[in-house]
């Protein structure tokens, strides 16, 4: 066999051998592969696309490309959850404590965030001297001590995704669901956890838009689990408007630990409990999940998650001070409070053009290479059906560099104000297992 048989296979539509995708990986991986031969083949799928079967193998292939964390020394079961990605995400954030608080092990590897969504890393890094990069012992003995650690992908997890996610990222081959699912499974699979809730957001400030493809995307993981017998499930959130009232790396970190103090956003509140729930039952430390949603809003109650939360910023090499204090984070050097021009009430909140507003502040980046600005962001100062008053106050933003006149107007152009109520915010859509 050879790659131009391969790429021909699948540009005539015809279904992949395990063998043709494990060649493939491999042959990339190793170098032997070109770069515009496998952009041919990647061409062939977004085009194309795939059985359950391929994408299975694909997701298998490049699982087995490089390293498998052992979690195995670590007792119990160990649970794992990833989200694709708004704006305000951070529930990973709330969510890994308050589950660790109940004593499930949460062992998370995240990402940076690129464009207007942000990463669980960069918020993790607002906090001075926090590490995310720590070796496999230090990872494991604060599994074994906290039940908790959240850090960066080693440097041998999955390599075929990365040579191959920075191919699609240059050659418009990023829309593709089984590339998409094979990349996520892969690396989720690689951590090592027993148990995985995948969070797939749907809505304008969401990767995916579409409720009918973020539905095939969860199916499509969540298949991909049970061929490779591991326990995932999958659940469909909104991402119309952003969660919480915080955009931006410290203004998300603040608003996390106002959320583990129980004095957070109802919906960053409601959706961490909702999903910890669901994770708590995955590893059979409670046996329904009304059940499990008692135990953590119990653990939020008394404290036991924002005391996990410490717990891991000082195993981490964080400063705790700026976890007690939160006004010890860094202030950006300007700030512009923005109000409504009309009564009425907040029929929308554009996600995408509001993380686009948090991108120009200095929040993100446009380029994986980009610094970031930790102070900048912006906060909302309501959610969808709030009332508003004509010269209400509406949202603030926040830079380190002067805000121009334009990203203001942004801003407002995002908020909908309309006499009329908005009958559709509901949080969770669907649950798929």
């Amino acid at each position: 066999m050879t790659i131009v048989d391969i790429i021909e296979k699948k540009r005539d539509n015809q279904v992949l051998s395990k063998e043709e995708i494990d060649y493939f990986i491999n042959g990339f991986v190793a170098g032997e592969i070109k770069d515009y031969q496998a952009s041919a083949l990647l061409m062939a799928i977004v085009l194309n696309g795939m059985s359950n079967q391929e994408t299975v193998d694909l997701t298998n292939a490049m699982l087995y490309s490089g390293d498998i964390n052992d979690l195995s020394s670590i007792p119990g079961l160990k649970c794992d959850k990833h989200s694709t990605g708004g704006v305000g995400d951070k529930v990973s954030l709330v969510l890994a404590p308050l589950l660790a608080s109940a004593n499930a092990t949460i062992a998370k590897m995240s990402g940076r965030g690129l464009g207007h969504t942000g990463g669980t890393l960069d918020k993790l890094e607002a906090i001075p001297g926090f590490r995310i990069e720590l070796s496999t012992d230090e990872f494991l003995d604060t599994l074994k001590q906290h039940h908790l650690s959240i850090i960066g992908q080693s440097g041998n997890i999955v390599p075929a995704d990365k040579k191959l996610y920075a191919l699609r990222d240059v050659t418009g081959t990023v829309q593709s669901i089984p590339l998409i699912a094979s990349s996520i499974m892969s690396k989720k699979l690689a951590s090592g956890s027993d148990t995985i809730l995948l969070d797939v957001k749907v809505g304008k400030g969401a990767f995916m838009k579409d409720e009918q493809q973020a539905r095939a995307l969860a199916h499509t993981m969540v298949d991909i689990g049970k061929s490779l017998n591991k326990d995932v499930k999958a659940v469909i959130t909104d991402m119309n408007q952003p969660l919480g009232y915080a955009i931006g790396n410290s203004l998300e970190v603040i608003e996390v630990i106002q959320t583990l103090h129980n004095k957070g956003p109802q919906d960053l509140t409601e959706i961490s409990l909702k999903l910890g729930a669901i994770m708590l039952v995955q590893v059979g430390l409670v046996s329904n999940e009304q059940e499990g949603y008692q135990v953590l809003k119990a653990k939020l109650e008394d404290g036991s998650a924002f005391n996990k939360f410490r717990e891991m910023v000082i195993a981490q090499g964080g400063d705790v001070s700026v976890i007690d204090n939160p006004d010890l984070f860094d202030k950006a050097r300007y700030s512009e409070d923005i109000t409504s021009d009309k009564t009425g009430y907040l029929y929308d909140i554009d996600a995408l053009k509001v993380g686009h507003v948090a991108l120009e502040l200095g929040a993100g980046r446009h380029k994986k290479e980009d610094a970031i600005d930790y102070a900048a962001g912006i906060i909302l100062k309501h959610k969808v059906n709030d009332k508003i008053e004509v010269g209400e106050v509406i949202g603030t933003l926040y830079s380190n560099k002067e805000i121009p006149s334009t990203i203001k107007e942004m801003f407002k152009e995002s908020l909908s104000i309309k006499e009329e109520k908005n009958n559709d915010t509901a949080l969770i859509k669907e649950i798929i297992t």
